[in-house]
């Protein structure tokens, strides 16, 4: 099995993430996380753009917004051959960590009311479903908010 190596994205990931996005997230809508967009991420100092690197190439990755006392995970994706090996989980888990260091205790995030896997995975992760807003996609999709209390009980202990 190939290591995964979790770090910041480099100058050149955008690309790359972009594309994974339309594919995995997008799907289905208009792509607003283009290549500028999600540069403009990966410079901003309130952002983090997140990358899990498997054997060279980027398998996964994560855009978090941090504010005084929350964070927002924007984007969470990982490559369909990379899922299931606990990439999703290393990703939060290393934005989670931050947060707090960076006195953010909570974190919230939407996710498609149509994406059962993920609205399982982030269940599994100790997030709880705090509303549900439609039309949030595009006035396409409705979408569910879930939010997890950093000073809870670590759900992955």
């Amino acid at each position: 099995m190939d290591a995964i190596l979790i770090g910041p994205a480099k100058r050149g990931d955008a690309p790359r993430l972009a594309a994974m996005s339309r594919r995995l997230v997008e799907a289905g809508l208009e792509a607003c996380w283009t290549e500028h967009r999600i540069e403009r991420q990966r410079v901003d100092p309130d952002s983090i753009v997140l990358v899990a690197r498997v054997a060279g190439s980027i398998g996964g990755f994560a855009i978090m917004q941090y504010g005084d006392d929350a964070a927002h995970l924007n984007l969470l994706a990982v490559e369909p051959i990379h899922q299931r090996r606990g990439i999703g989980r290393m990703l939060v888990g290393w934005l989670e960590d931050t947060a707090r260091g960076a006195g953010a205790f909570r974190v919230r995030l939407e996710v498609r009311d149509t994406n059962h896997a993920a609205r399982r995975f982030y269940a599994a992760l100790g997030y709880a479903q705090r509303g549900w807003v439609r039309g949030y996609y595009q006035a396409q999709e409705d979408a569910l908010r879930f939010e997890r209390d950093l000073r809870e009980r670590d759900a992955n202990a």
